[in-house]
């Protein structure tokens, strides 16, 4: 007789595989983003009081991931308000170990206050300078070394450039097995023009053209389309990729 435990989860499978098919949810699921995206949805979100600037369904996929990995180091670019690293570093705590280090270009002064006096800061580090200048990097890399399990999330500048950049730099930190989490690439499914203000990324410049060029010259990664199937409701989709060698 077959474990039942084994069972819910092959159930979970197979029904997470069916909703690449079923076109109702995918359409549902479109429509939502798109609406939710122009409506600033992301924004309405906290966790343990900083605001987190993440889709809840996104948070639980980390969740799992996070807890699948017991990574010794997260590295996150883009800081914003902080919400991103307590989060994952109150993962950690539960753990019982792990790092997060955020590294953003401009770390304002009132968001490092209420880093900084958090209960979690214990087990974040930051750093203030542009993710993909080389000198930063070679301080992640010192940060980084004798650390057996590392993953990896951008969320900085958007444009395609920048973040091909960061895939390029921040790829080879990624250990085998863990992920390399590339949040908004929604913006290639979003309509033209649906920003409140200016950016200088949009459809055919950001995050998703960004992955796929990266995946064209690199095989150690492959999109985990599961993770796609299971959420529908994102702002990364095609955006977590797993190194499988």
């Amino acid at each position: 007789m077959e474990n039942p435990i084994q069972t819910f989860l092959k159930e979970r499978t197979s029904r997470v595989e069916s909703n690449e098919k079923n076109a109702a949810l995918q359409k549902a699921a479109a429509d939502f983003n798109t609406a939710s995206n122009s409506a600033q949805y992301s924004y309405n979100f906290s966790w343990m009081g900083r605001p987190i600037i993440q889709y809840p369904q996104d948070m639980v996929a980390m969740q799992e991931l996070i807890w699948q990995i017991k990574p010794d180091l997260i590295i996150e670019t883009g800081i914003a308000h902080g919400g991103s690293l307590i989060y994952y570093a109150s993962l950690l705590e539960l753990i019982g170990h792990g790092e997060v280090l955020g590294i953003d270009i401009d770390i304002r002064e009132h968001n490092r206050v209420e880093i900084e006096n958090h209960p979690m800061k214990k087990r974040i580090s930051m750093i203030q300078g542009s993710a993909i200048d080389l000198n930063i990097v070679a301080r992640v890399a010192e940060f980084a070394k004798n650390k057996s399990k590392i993953m990896v999330c951008l969320d900085s500048n958007h444009t395609h450039e920048h973040v091909l950049a960061e895939l390029e730099l921040y790829a080879p930190f990624v250990t085998i097995d863990s992920y390399l989490v590339v949040f908004d690439t929604i913006v290639e499914h979003l309509p033209e023009g649906y920003f409140k203000h200016e950016r200088p990324w949009g459809i055919g410049n950001n995050p998703l053209t960004a992955v796929h060029e990266f995946l064209s010259k690199n095989n150690q990664f492959d999109i985990d389309k599961s993770i796609d199937n299971k959420l529908l409701i994102s702002v990364a989709p095609s955006g977590y990729l797993k190194r499988i060698r």
